[in-house]
């Protein structure tokens, strides 16, 4: 079974070279990655030519201007040839050495599913030994997404046909400007296309799904869903608009309980450092 990896990057040299080399270390070989640069201007493109070889034809760098994250991320799935598909950012990193063969070995094992899951863990970003935030997708249920809670999505993996039959009209995306028929993530969310996708897909989909009791990844912190409090005002705008768009009741009461459950995680992960 080949996977198919989807890295976005953009002047991410000072992490690179973690994200590619934790791929290199799985022990499954049947992949491929696919790198979509925006157009770096550091060093980022020179570390993809550098690793290149030794990915011994297991690599294809995409390199041009996008409108971001997910605009790069439809690029890539696009592309991709696998019959599953994964999303590596480039500031994270597999958290151990088998996690491609045990998504193959799940997926072999349960033909049926159309995507699988896992948990995942934040940490610092200067420094990847110290754990800050535990997130596990373990008690996610299909009717949670009312209140914002969806698995964690560095450890989805979806089958290539689940993306084509859920692929939205990109013609009717306001101000979409790649290909329309690579309209898996509406590129109009600033923050949480990708929990559109899932309520798209999960909630109103019913797609059938599988929860591995693995951590997946692990992701420096800081990122643009995890910034401060303006990234939280426009996630809890981008659920809202999700959930309204695709007929999911909700509302803000709703979406602001998942908050308390985030002090859990956090609380472990003081803890546990």
């Amino acid at each position: 079974m080949k996977i198919s990896i989807i890295t976005a990057t953009y002047n991410s040299g000072a992490t690179l070279r973690d994200t590619l080399e934790s791929i290199l270390r799985q022990d499954y070989s049947d992949y491929e990655l696919i790198v979509k640069d925006g157009g770096s201007t550091d060093d980022t493109l020179d570390i993809c030519r550098e690793y290149e070889s030794r990915f011994e034809g297991r690599m294809k760098l995409l390199s041009s201007p996008d409108k971001g994250l997910y605009d790069a991320m439809n690029q890539g799935i696009g592309v991709a040839t696998g019959e599953v598909i994964g999303i590596l950012n480039s500031d994270d990193f597999y958290t151990s050495d088998d996690i491609l063969s045990t998504v193959a070995r799940q997926f072999e094992q349960t033909s049926d599913i159309d995507a699988i899951y896992g948990d995942i863990h934040y940490v610092k970003a200067d420094d990847t030994s110290k754990l800050v935030r535990y997130y596990s997708s373990r008690m996610f249920r299909r009717g949670w997404m009312r209140f914002g809670f969806m698995p964690a999505h560095p450890s989805f993996y979806c089958k290539k046909s689940t993306y084509e039959r859920f692929r939205l009209d990109g013609s009717k995306i306001e101000g979409f400007k790649g290909d329309v028929s690579c309209a898996y993530f509406d590129t109009s969310y600033k923050i949480a296309a990708d929990f559109e996708f899932l309520v798209r897909t999960i909630f109103v989909g019913r797609i059938k799904t599988h929860y591995i009791n693995r951590d997946f990844v692990t992701m420096r912190s800081g990122g643009a869903s995890n910034s401060g409090a303006s990234s939280h005002r426009q996630i809890n705008r981008d659920h809202q608009r999700a959930l309204k768009e695709n007929g999911v009741y909700s509302n803000i009461f709703f979406l602001a309980l998942r908050y308390v459950y985030k002090i859990g995680e956090l609380t472990l992960g003081k803890i546990s450092r």
